[in-house]
C-alpha cells in the first residue's frame, strides 16, 4: 500500500510547501452535468493515493461548469486535499475524440486516467489502478464501470467470455469479427460485481482479466497512448460519432497491451447518456 497522497482536514489551514510532481492526470471531459460531476468528484476526493491532478474540459455552453457551487466546494476540497485542479473552457464541440485529446494535450504526468463524468470510484480504486499498471507493465488497465441496479440480475451467460491474465498481459489484435470482441458482453449490468464474488478476491487486491475494450474509467500510461497517436484520428471523423475510446484502446493494446481490473470499484451513476447519436462508430469508420 502507498502512504496517502491526500492532505487531511488538520492540514487544509496550513500553508504547505510545493507537492512532488504528480503521478496521474484524471482527465473528465463534461458537458452541463452537475449532479453527476458532482458525484464524480467526490469519489476522486476520497483516493488516499496516489498523488494526482484532475484536468477538466467543459463543453457547456457557457463555460459555467466550475461556478456552480457545489461544484466549487468540490474542487475546493480536491485542492485542500493537495491536488492540483484545472477547469478548461472548450466550448467549440469537435467531437467526443476531440475533447479527449484536448485533455490528453494538456497532461504532463506519467499516467492518465480518463473518467467520464457519470462515474464514482469507491475509495482505493485509484490506487489499485496505478499499482496494476506499473506491475503489469502494459499500455492501460481499466476498471469498467457498474450499474448497481442490476445486482439482482445475474447474467452468467454473458460472464462466459471471462478470462483472467496468466502472467503477462501481452499484445493483442481486437477487431469485431474476432472471437475476443463478444468479451464486450462482460461489461453489461452488474456482471463484474457477480465474477467478483466468485473470484474472492483480497480486500485492496485485484486481478487482471481479458477485454474487447473499457468503457468510462481506463487509466493509460501516458508515453504509449500518445505514441499510439492518442485521439488524434479525430479529424478523420464527423463531428457526430462514438466510440473513439474504442479505437485508442484497440491501438494501445495492439503495441502495449491492456486489461481489465475486477473487482471494479467503478460505478455509473446510471444517468441518461450525452451520447445520442451513435451512427458512426469510430471503429468502423476508421476501418481500424
Amino acid at each position: 500500500m502507498t502512504r496517502s497522497a491526500r492532505r487531511w482536514s488538520g492540514e487544509w489551514g496550513r500553508v504547505l510547501p510545493p507537492e512532488e510532481d504528480v503521478e496521474v492526470d484524471v482527465l473528465i471531459p463534461t458537458v452541463g452535468r452537475i449532479p453527476e460531476l458532482a458525484a464524480t468528484l467526490a469519489g476522486l476526493a476520497a483516493q488516499d493515493a496516489p498523488r494526482f491532478g484532475v484536468i477538466i474540459g467543459d463543453q457547456s455552453s457557457d463555460a459555467a461548469t466550475a461556478r456552480h457551487p457545489v461544484i466549487a466546494s468540490l474542487l475546493r476540497v480536491l485542492e485542500a486535499e493537495g491536488h492540483p485542479v484545472s477547469v478548461l473552457p472548450h466550448t467549440e464541440r469537435r467531437g467526443l475524440a476531440e475533447h479527449r485529446q484536448f485533455l490528453l494535450d494538456r497532461a504532463s504526468a506519467p499516467a492518465v486516467l480518463f473518467l467520464d463524468d457519470d462515474v464514482w470510484l469507491e475509495p482505493g480504486a485509484l490506487e489499485r489502478m496505478h499499482d496494476a499498471l506499473r506491475e503489469l507493465g502494459c499500455g492501460f488497465v481499466g476498471q469498467a464501470v457498474q450499474g448497481l441496479s442490476y445486482l439482482p440480475d445475474r447474467r452468467d451467460h454473458e460472464a462466459r467470455s471471462f478470462e483472467l491474465w496468466d502472467g503477462p498481459v501481452n499484445p493483442e489484435r481486437i477487431r469485431p469479427d474476432s472471437p475476443e470482441f463478444e468479451r464486450w458482453r462482460l461489461h453489461n449490468a452488474a456482471n463484474l460485481a457477480h465474477v467478483a464474488s466468485r473470484l474472492e478476491v483480497p480486500d485492496g487486491g485485484w486481478r487482471a482479466y481479458r477485454i474487447a475494450w473499457v468503457g468510462a474509467c481506463v487509466l493509460f500510461d501516458r508515453r504509449a497512448l500518445v505514441e499510439c497517436g492518442g485521439f488524434g484520428f479525430w479529424r478523420d471523423l464527423p463531428t457526430d460519432h462514438a466510440g473513439e475510446d474504442v479505437v485508442a484502446q484497440w491501438r494501445v493494446m495492439e503495441r502495449y497491451g491492456g486489461a481489465g481490473l475486477v473487482p471494479s470499484g467503478a460505478v455509473h451513476l446510471e444517468s441518461p447518456t450525452t451520447v445520442t447519436d451513435r451512427r458512426t462508430e469510430a471503429s468502423r469508420a476508421l476501418r481500424v
